[in-house]
């Protein structure tokens, strides 16, 4: 099954047909929970109204707080590389609207970066399900609830057979298909042509990250929706995609997005947390760590 969603595209797969009517019907479910609680661009969506008025201390939803301990969870793995206050930053960027409604504007003005609160701007209570958020602190949780929300799928459907979900990149699989492991294909762009590299799995998640699919222009710069909490402006390392394995989708993400801003670096850090990558250059050149298998290899 394939199917369009937040302007991305995505897929579901089960080892056996009568998974999947169950398997749609918890696909829907779990974007119709995140897109509600956590899509910055709906005006009645929770992320929305908490947005709007910051200050101070708020109920939240149960699919709200799983979000937010997501995001904090991803950014506590990345030491801060994944930060859900970056709100502003895109803002001032000019990231103020939906991608597809950005690219169709006629001119994007961007003002001065503003850094992030970080993570201690946020403290999430489980106990009492509420949130309170430091001044002028706003949120994005749109990667994390994205990588969730395959995560969740897989997680409910796994436990009836092999299935395998992916939304714009973030993939999630659990058990096998009806032939084997599943092969997931590794694009550095948004389009495809069948030669790309594959790697087989059968657990975990896969998530990629990129500085050249979602950009947009800024007077003569290229802008990127990759944000570096340290400066509060786009990212601007020496990868141009990173392509992580992980145990969950959520970490697997967050790993290939801060793996961007590591730069150099980003080898040991994914190695250290015990995850395998694939890191491409601006120029095109392949790096891999841990057991990710070379191009042209099956895992």
């Amino acid at each position: 099954m394939n199917f369009e969603i937040w302007g991305l595209s995505g897929s579901l797969h089960t080892e056996r047909e009568d998974q999947m009517a169950h398997a749609e019907q918890r696909l829907w479910y779990w974007i119709a929970q995140f897109d509600g609680a956590c899509n910055r661009f709906r005006s009645d969506s929770e992320i929305s109204r908490l947005n709007a008025s910051p200050t101070g201390t708020y109920a939240i939803s149960e699919t709200f707080e799983l979000a937010l301990a997501g995001a904090l969870r991803a950014g506590r793995a990345t030491d801060g590389l994944c930060d859900p206050t970056v709100l502003p930053a895109l803002l001032a960027l000019g990231y103020d609207r939906d991608y597809g409604e950005l690219l169709r504007r006629d001119q994007n003005n961007g003002h001065d970066p503003v850094k992030p609160l970080g993570l201690g701007a946020i403290c999430l209570d489980r106990d009492a399900h509420t949130v309170s958020l430091a001044p002028d602190c706003q949120l994005d949780l749109g990667a994390s609830a994205k990588a969730l929300t395959v995560d969740f799928v897989a997680n409910e459907i796994g436990s009836t057979g092999g299935v395998v979900v992916e939304i714009g990149g973030d993939v999630a699989a659990r058990g096998k298909s009806a032939e084997g492991p599943w092969a997931i294909g590794i694009s550095d762009t948004l389009t495809t042509n069948g030669r790309e590299p594959r790697v087989s799995v059968d657990r975990g998640g896969i998530a990629t990250s990129s500085l050249t699919t979602r950009t947009w222009r800024i007077g003569d710069r290229v802008a990127n929706h990759i944000i570096d909490p340290r400066t509060g402006s786009f990212a601007k390392g020496i990868y141009s995609t990173a392509t992580v394995s992980a145990e969950s989708c959520l970490m697997a993400n967050a790993f290939s997005t801060a793996a961007l801003l590591w730069g150099e670096d980003a080898g040991y850090y994914i190695g250290q947390a015990g995850w395998s990558a694939r890191l491409v250059r601006a120029d095109g050149t392949a790096e891999f760590v841990g057991g990710w298998p070379r191009d042209g290899e099956r895992s």
